[in-house]
């Protein structure tokens, strides 16, 4: 009788002893694991696997671009070429200039405020150096100032333009101006990229060709040349401004003080 029992005794306690061994051996973490009921032990996590779980996968260039939290249509090869080609053309390389650089230190902190009090997204800010960052003074259309705003245009929307003074000169007084001019827009067309479009080619003709078209996703729509190019730019400034070294813009002087580059 003594010996059925002594059998069994013995494998319940080999068992209890391989059990303490194991816990001992066992990593802390895991352990804890174990106790709160999150881990079991046949999925028992190596360290290097715990590594690769935390680790994201880098993102591609289209998913970090984007205009005012609009995305580029991702998978869209068309797009992403596009995209690519005029973010090259405006690198230092080709325009051999920090001027934009030296543009938004100067600019910026009068234009994001104005923009922020009117509710629109900062990334607008950007239309200012595709407008008129490069090259100033009077387009060949009359189109004028840091937002080149035409003579009646810029009348309608509270700026003075005559023979002796023309406020579409003055940052902060056509910064108002376009702030009214681009939350208008958005009411009817109630996208920021056709907005951004729109301040290009008109409020009037973007709406036409919507309807013609039956698209209102501009990356999609067929435009003139100059607008279908214009958001492309805007995004392409912005890359440019928030990472000059990735652009080969290295001179940070430009940028000191104003975004820690």
């Amino acid at each position: 009788m003594l010996k059925k029992h002594i059998v069994p005794f013995a494998v319940v306690a080999t068992l209890f002893i391989m059990a303490k061994v194991f816990a001992y051996q066992m990593p802390l973490a895991q352990k804890s694991l174990l106790k709160e009921g999150k881990l079991h032990t046949t999925t028992i996590p190596t360290t290097d696997s715990l590594k690769v779980e935390k680790e994201e996968k880098p993102q591609s260039l289209m998913a970090q671009l984007n205009f005012a939290d609009e995305t580029l249509p991702l998978g869209d090869k068309k797009v992403e070429r596009k995209m690519k080609k005029i973010l090259a053309s405006h690198s230092y390389g080709i325009t051999q200039t920090n001027r934009l650089h030296k543009k938004a230190k100067e600019w910026f902190p009068v234009i994001e405020p104005i923009l922020a009090a009117y509710g629109i997204p900062n990334d607008f800010k950007y239309l200012a150096l595709v407008e008129s960052g490069m090259a100033g003074g009077v387009s060949p259309k009359g189109a004028a100032g840091i937002w080149q705003f035409m003579p009646g245009t810029a009348r309608s929307y509270g700026l003075k333009v005559n023979g002796r003074v023309d406020e579409r000169y003055s940052l902060r007084k056509s910064t108002v101006a376009a702030c009214k001019y681009i939350k208008e827009m958005y009411r009817s067309l109630d996208s920021w990229t056709l907005v951004a479009a729109a301040y290009n080619v008109g409020d009037g003709r973007l709406r036409r060709q919507i309807t013609n078209q039956n698209q209102d996703n501009y990356y999609k729509m067929k435009l003139n040349q100059e607008t279908g190019r214009y958001v492309y730019k805007v995004i392409s400034m912005k890359q440019i401004v928030e990472h000059p070294k990735r652009y080969g813009y290295e001179k940070k002087r430009v940028l000191l003080a104003y975004n820690g580059e």
